[in-house]
């Protein structure tokens, strides 16, 4: 069979052979190694899971409170939180094992492949590695904020027709509530006011064992007729899918490299096929985003 290692790979994969049961074997030897380290880095992951929904959840709640949205996201069901937890302990655990899943699937078919072709593998995985952080990086901080921005003012025109708003007496005594930039830094039970940069009533009220006051928070939408109040799970989800997508579609400059390398295309015939490959970019961000122009215009543009 032969070492595996990287230094004692063969320079012609014909003298590297293995019966099917080896490689099987070798097979099975890989995946369990491979599984040696996203498992138990999951279980670790998991108590640092409020930690990266925090995270993910800080581009919703920076444009919900410029646009003066609630900054608030819904469970509605016991479990889901935890299930939330545990998936995306999951989900992070194979993201930060990935440099390990290659090293065993790169020791697996390493001998199978010429010393040219393994030069291919030492520029393409760290660069697929360095891509993949900038695509991160650019969703996060750039396409986000302004796809969810975009897609939460697409509400803001739809209101309740004033003729079915109660009508309001002018002369009738009414309550001044007070509306406060900056909330105090302590309040007393029974205090009440509308913080004014989140637009929310804010009521001190009595703790569960009556010896603290918690803040009830009540979003003021005034005559909107929808309320833009996410689910977390379906936020998280969403997110997530964004953040692959564009990771994904950071990859093209690699497969381009690839492609050349192997003869199949020139640059030639890359800028014959422009207007294809245009094509073929529009219809990948429409796959791959939500269904609204402006998120696919934004997936669009880096690809």
């Amino acid at each position: 069979m032969g070492d595996r290692s990287p230094r004692h790979l063969p320079d012609d994969p014909g003298h590297y052979t293995m019966s099917l049961g080896d490689h099987l074997d070798e097979l099975r030897k890989r995946v369990f190694h491979a599984l040696i380290v996203p498992l138990p880095l999951a279980v670790v992951l998991f108590f640092f899971a409020d930690f990266f929904i925090e995270w993910l959840l800080i581009p919703l709640q920076r444009v919900q409170l410029a646009w003066g949205f609630p900054p608030e996201v819904q469970v509605l069901s016991p479990p889901e939180f935890l299930m939330l937890q545990v998936k995306l302990s999951f989900i992070l655990a194979l993201i930060l094992s990935m440099p390990w899943l290659l090293w065993q699937a790169w020791l697996f078919v390493g001998p199978g492949l010429y010393p040219r072709e393994r030069r291919f593998v030492y520029l393409l995985l760290p660069g697929s590695f360095l891509l993949t952080i900038t695509g991160i990086l650019v969703m996060y901080f750039v396409m986000l904020p302004l796809i969810l921005q975009v897609l939460m003012l697409l509400t803001r025109g739809v209101e309740v027709p004033a003729q079915l708003l109660p009508a309001v007496n002018s002369n009738a005594s009414s309550l001044v509530i007070p509306m406060e930039d900056t909330p105090p830094e302590s309040a007393s039970l029974g205090q009440f006011w509308i913080d004014g940069t989140t637009m929310t009533l804010k009521i001190a009220v009595a703790g569960p064992n009556d010896d603290h006051v918690q803040l009830l928070q009540i979003p003021m939408q005034g005559g909107a007729a929808v309320m833009q109040v996410f689910r977390l799970s379906s936020y998280i989800n969403f997110t997530l899918l964004l953040l692959l997508s564009i990771a994904v579609a950071f990859q093209l400059p690699l497969v381009l490299l690839l492609i050349s390398w192997m003869g199949i295309v020139d640059a030639a015939t890359l800028r014959r096929k422009r207007r294809w490959a245009l094509l073929i970019c529009a219809v990948v961000s429409a796959i791959t985003t939500p269904p609204d122009a402006f998120s696919m215009i934004l997936m669009l543009l880096p690809l």
